[in-house]
């Protein structure tokens, strides 16, 4: 994509979406039909700072090439457009579809506690029947009226044992309800979710354990990044597990998955808003994540929720810089030559009797203690216990955000910075003792606007 001097500004993201200007946050209504990714966002068409909310939205075929296109929901008597979710309906149960093409249906929260008189908030649909390009309100909103607080944020999957649409919707606090559909149109509830630690945005999908298609459980994720696996019947999700942390950073928030992408592809995709980031002077405010594919890994403490990078990554691979089986000493740091400032780091180490390991990116330290098994970042901790003594991690690493994967993903961890003053943008080096480097490789990244 040649966008000229927009998205080439000094901390433009360069592969991590972005809207072309103005406020976004919530991803919403992912979605694939033909081959094509939807991205919708919560986006304030007018400003830079969060306001009257719209649906933004952007398309790809690769998850890595976006393309931004017309807003797809503006806001209306009913209120601003809030977060929300979409699906192909298939075998047209809304009724929506009027051509060849299958209707897309989104879901979305309105109503407003901030103007006034306030608005309660319920949920709505539209729906489109040209591949996500013109979207029409349906005339019977709300699909959900009120039910407590500021209940928000509609998940819909379809659950093909008993023919039927599922709703995750957020209640209040700890507390989410399932609901149940046939038709898109009218809900009944089925049952409460009680999840600790998180809040708002749910998703909920199934996977299999291991890549065992015999083997498959229920995974029902908080907008904090926390989630609970266990079986769903129906009509009631019975958790397996505590609450569990997927994700260990300062700055991931909301994640999404997507719906539909075909059986062949295989994968369970989500993204997330990178929330909290700084970008001073820029036309635009805030970004999304790089696109991650989720499994479910048996590990001696039971079945945990792994996230890795989509191996579309690749497609902007650009130099590639190797060291293997060498030794690291804490007199002389390793610099690779090299002055670009995207990249995707994929390494293994063995700390020895090394107090830690750092790697120093745009200034900013990322350091591991091995003793007490954990990562440490701007002042906050990432748990990953290294196996025998060797670690295993990755690094994506943009203009304004570098993103953590360790032990294939099964801790994982997303952050945004602002460069400080350094010589070199990369540097490896060792404390307390040599490093073994089993494998170093810095690969360069091609800018996904090019």
């Amino acid at each position: 994509m040649k966008t000229g001097d927009v998205y080439r500004e000094l901390h433009r993201p360069q592969f991590h979406f972005t809207p072309r200007k103005n406020w976004t946050n919530d991803p919403n209504g992912l979605v694939c039909y033909k081959g094509e990714y939807h991205l919708f966002f919560q986006h304030n068409p007018h400003g830079l700072k969060w306001g009257p909310n719209t649906w933004g939205h952007a398309v790809s075929c690769d998850l890595v090439h976006w393309r931004q296109i017309e807003h797809a929901i503006e806001p209306d008597e009913m209120g601003w457009i809030w977060s929300g979710s979409a699906v192909v309906d298939w075998r047209n149960t809304g009724e929506f579809q009027t051509g060849d093409e299958h209707a897309l249906v989104a879901f979305y929260t309105t109503g407003d506690s901030i103007v006034k008189p306030e608005k309660p908030c319920v949920q709505s649909i539209a729906y489109t029947n040209d591949r996500g390009r013109t979207w029409t309100k349906y005339e019977g909103n709300p699909v959900v009226r009120h039910i407590r607080a500021h209940n928000r944020d509609p998940k819909v999957v379809w659950h093909e044992p008993t023919g039927k649409w599922i709703m995750a919707l957020y209640l209040d606090e700890n507390d989410y309800a399932l609901l149940g559909s046939e038709n898109l149109r009218e809900w009944r509830e089925l049952s409460g979710v009680t999840m600790p630690g998180t809040g708002e945005c749910p998703d909920f999908f199934e996977l299999p354990v291991d890549g065992d298609p015999a083997n498959r459980k229920w995974v029902f994720w908080g907008g904090a990044g926390v989630y609970q696996v266990g079986t769903f019947d129906g009509a009631i999700f019975t958790p397996e597990t505590d609450s569990l942390r997927a994700e260990l950073g300062a700055n991931g928030y909301a994640a999404q998955t997507w719906s539909d992408v075909p059986e062949e592809n295989g994968r369970r995709i989500q993204v997330s808003w990178m929330a909290g980031g700084k970008y001073p002077c820029m036309p635009f405010n805030q970004q999304m994540s790089f696109p991650v594919e989720l499994t479910l890994r048996t590990f001696p403490e039971g079945v945990r929720l792994c996230r890795v990078p989509v191996g579309e990554i690749d497609l902007l691979r650009k130099r590639t810089h190797e060291w293997r089986n060498e030794t690291l000493e804490p007199t002389k740091n390793l610099i690779p030559e090299t002055e670009w400032d995207l990249f995707d780091i994929r390494a293994q180490i063995d700390l020895g009797r090394a107090e830690a390991f750092r790697a120093i990116v745009q200034g900013i330290v990322l350091e591991y203690r091995g003793a007490e098994g954990k990562f440490t970042y701007q002042g906050r901790d990432v748990p990953a216990a290294a196996e025998k003594g060797r670690l295993e991690f990755r690094l994506l690493v943009d203009r304004t955000s570098l993103e953590l994967f360790a032990n294939d993903g099964k801790s994982s961890a997303s952050f945004c910075f602002l460069p400080d003053a350094c010589d070199a943008p990369l540097e490896f080096c060792a404390v307390g003792g040599a490093v073994e480097i089993v494998s170093l490789a810095v690969r360069e990244l091609n800018s996904a606007w090019e």
